[in-house]
């Protein structure tokens, strides 16, 4: 999720990861290579056909009275060079204080 100024400035950027999380059993130890999974130990990831909401907030600079905010849900297949995007949305926010 990115926030920008209406002149293009980037006033915040977050990312957040959803998958699952696991260990090999053989130690406490997260890992997440699904070649080496063995027991999930928690699942945070997006569910197929269930609603997820989610509460992101940015602190805007003093004067901006208007965002351009930008969500990019992607997919990555194992390593940060196979990104597939999934989707993307992009909407202006007025704030009125």
């Amino acid at each position: 999720m990115t926030a920008r100024t209406p002149d293009g400035k980037e006033i915040g950027i977050q990312t957040r990861h959803y998958h699952p999380q696991a260990t090999n059993e053989k130690n406490s130890k997260q890992v997440y290579g699904a070649q080496i999974k063995v027991a999930n130990i928690r699942d945070t990831s997006i569910q197929p056909y269930q609603t997820k909401t989610e509460s992101i907030e940015f602190v805007l600079p003093k004067g901006v009275k208007s965002a351009d905010i930008t969500v990019d849900l992607s997919y990555y297949l194992g390593s940060p060079d196979q990104r597939y995007e999934v989707h993307k949305i992009t909407r202006r926010v007025y704030l009125d204080r």
